[in-house]
């Protein structure tokens, strides 16, 4: 964070300054809320959760560095105390970026943030110093947080914003106020919260509705959701995608034969060739949007080019590809999933897969509502469509139901198989793989599919996966 005295913050947070000796001391390191993660300087914020009070770390925590505490009690070590600790580190933040004088970009969707913010964090930072949000950072906590990351020399700041309703947006562009806004899509994640599609796009269009006019609004061409959008916003509407329409799209898109995309990119100022180190055609999408926001920023086609080439993952279990020695490979997806993600994992699979045998490890994807079952039924039917070889559905009855969406798409006999838990997919995978398969691990992150890559990976013997 860039450097504040106590005095400071506890005027911006309107909070009250306790058992601190010397109200000019400053906060020179970062801003946690986690009491392993604190350093000389920093700021821990102390958060009361369901298990775990902040307040009960504070001692521990300033003697380990931190120059104070922000809690919403006094805890006899020097700290700032507000009412609302949650409001107190927004307004913090946006206190710290309006000093700052660097160029914010935000973006949502309801498939592909986490990989499009980590691609753009990627080529901007060929061109000056960037910090972005860490993993799914990308709440009420965790923007503020990301924004405080920043320090004098940053001057561009990628945030990743989520939402389960309408105003969770509008909240953090309060806090955190983009000049370019972007939207990568509007699909059925967390549809069973929202009430529909519409109701999603109403929410997720918050992100551009407060731009300045002189300020970007990044929208999907492909998504008439998305583009309907752009009547929302007083900025500059800048469109990509892969229709002949967009500012910034792709041309002769293709997959090389391990899965990644490879695309002719094509902008305002030029166009250049572009081939992914990402696995899986859904990426192409992502890049586009990343390069919207690079050319918006005055990197040059070939500067663009370049970095979308070399860029990586940059977030674990995202389409993470893992060879073993024996020539299986894996791949790790188990982050989160919902219809539109499940899809493209699939297709990805398929496109690594060719030539040899395919293993889709699913399970159950979370908040649908009542389009649940069906959700569910239609990707069991696209492992079918796409000859995955093998669907092992995990779990209870929503991966029952991703199963029999198999079977009556026509996977029967041993083409498709229902397992309980973790530990019965890992002994079934270990039993029946050979050198040369492809097994993809993908559920909602409650499920916790991961471990079974994990166990894969680590291929020890049964009875390690913890269960879930």
């Amino acid at each position: 964070m860039i450097a504040l005295s106590l005095a400071e913050i506890a005027e911006v947070v309107g909070g009250q300054t306790h058992d601190i000796p010397d109200p000019s001391v400053q906060v020179t390191g970062s801003v946690v809320r986690d009491s392993r993660e604190v350093e000389p300087g920093s700021l821990f914020v102390a958060f009361v959760g369901e298990r775990v009070d902040g307040h009960d770390f504070a001692e521990a925590v300033v003697a380990g560095g931190a120059a104070a505490v922000l809690g919403s009690r006094p805890v006899g070590v020097p700290a700032i105390v507000v009412p609302d600790v949650q409001r107190a580190l927004g307004a913090l933040a946006r206190h710290v970026v309006r000093r700052l004088g660097a160029t914010l970009v935000a973006l949502t969707g309801s498939a592909g943030k986490t990989s499009t913010k980590d691609l753009i964090a990627q080529v901007l930072q060929h061109k000056a110093p960037t910090v972005w949000t860490p993993g799914s950072f990308n709440n009420e906590i965790g923007l503020p947080l990301t924004a405080l990351s920043a320090t004098e020399d940053t001057r561009f700041l990628v945030l990743e914003m989520g939402a389960r309703g309408a105003g969770h947006i509008r909240y953090l562009t309060g806090l955190t106020p983009p000049r370019i806004g972007l939207v990568l899509n509007v699909g059925t994640a967390h549809i069973g919260e929202f009430g529909g599609r519409e109701q999603i796009a109403e929410a997720k269009g918050e992100i551009i509705e407060g731009l300045p006019a002189d300020g970007a609004a990044i929208l999907n061409a492909d998504d008439p959701l998305v583009r309907a959008m752009a009547s929302r916003t007083k900025a500059k509407v800048i469109l990509f995608g892969e229709s002949g329409e967009a500012d910034v799209r792709a041309e002769n898109v293709r997959l090389t034969d391990s899965g990644q995309p490879s695309f002719m990119l094509h902008t305002p100022s030029g166009c250049s060739d572009v081939t992914m180190r990402l696995y899986g055609e859904h990426h192409v999408s992502n890049a586009l949007a990343a390069a919207a926001v690079a050319h918006e920023l005055g990197m040059s086609v070939a500067e663009i080019a370049i970095a979308l080439s070399e860029a990586g993952s940059l977030s674990r279990w995202r389409m993470e590809v893992t060879e073993r020695p024996d020539g299986v490979t894996i791949v790790n997806d188990a982050y989160n999933a919902n219809p539109e993600s499940m899809r493209a994992a699939l297709r990805a699979l398929a496109a690594m897969g060719k030539g040899r045998r395919t293993w889709a490890v699913l399970g159950k994807m979370a908040e649908l509502g009542d389009e649940a079952l069906a959700e569910h039924d239609a990707v069991g039917r696209l492992a079918v469509r796409l000859n995955v070889s093998k669907l092992v559905a995990v779990g209870g009855r929503e991966a029952s139901w991703l199963q029999l969406g198999a079977y009556n798409e026509g996977s029967w006999g041993e083409e498709s198989v229902h397992v309980s838990d973790a530990q019965a997919a890992v002994d079934l995978l270990r039993s029946e793989l050979r050198p040369g398969d492809v097994v993809l691990v993908k559920a909602s992150r409650s499920v916790g599919l991961e471990s079974i890559a994990e166990a894969l990976l680590a291929g020890g013997t049964q009875g390690e996966v913890a269960a879930r």
